[in-house]
């Protein structure tokens, strides 16, 4: 039976819905993306090999986390479920792995990728929309999520090297 309002005790809802941040009755995906920024305060310090560890483990974890969020909320892709937006924001922010120095460009750099991701994310140009329709479960919450932090991520990292050769 389908339930109303996800119970924050459940640590898989919990989880799920990026720590509350899920729950904004407008443009849940956005904020859950938000939400995603201050643990990439933590994890951007991280050594690459590290980051990608954590991020795949998230992902990996986030498919039964998800999947098991949706058969609770009995909807298939909730929208308060946004553990794959922490995933995909993440992921997008790779380019910027490892962070040594934070600064007012740092963060410039990851306003840019939020925004890139919630573009790729939003607008679901191919492949991404075809994940998004015909993968089901856990793996189809977060598959089209990832797919789009591909596109983001790279035109993040080709920004990047286009501003660092301008910039001489």
């Amino acid at each position: 039976m389908p339930i109303n309002k996800p119970d924050m005790r459940n640590p898989v809802l919990l989880l799920a819905f990026g720590f509350g941040s899920g729950l904004s009755p407008k443009a849940p995906g956005t904020f859950g993306s938000l939400a995603a920024l201050p643990f990439f305060l933590l994890l951007g310090g991280l050594p690459l090999p590290l980051f990608l560890l954590v991020v795949g483990l998230v992902s990996v974890a986030g498919i039964w986390i998800c999947g098991r969020a949706a058969t609770l909320m009995g909807v298939h892709d909730h929208g308060g479920i946004v553990l794959d937006e922490f995933a995909g924001q993440w992921l997008t922010l790779l380019p910027l792995v490892p962070v040594s120095n934070w600064s007012l460009a740092t963060g410039l750099w990851v306003l840019l990728g939020f925004a890139l991701f919630r573009l790729f994310d939003i607008l679901k140009p191919w492949p991404i929309r075809w994940f998004d329709e015909n993968v089901h479960g856990g793996l189809g919450i977060m598959v089209d999520d990832i797919a789009a932090a591909v596109p983001a991520g790279l035109l993040l990292w080709l920004c990047r090297l286009g501003w660092a050769y301008w910039a001489g």
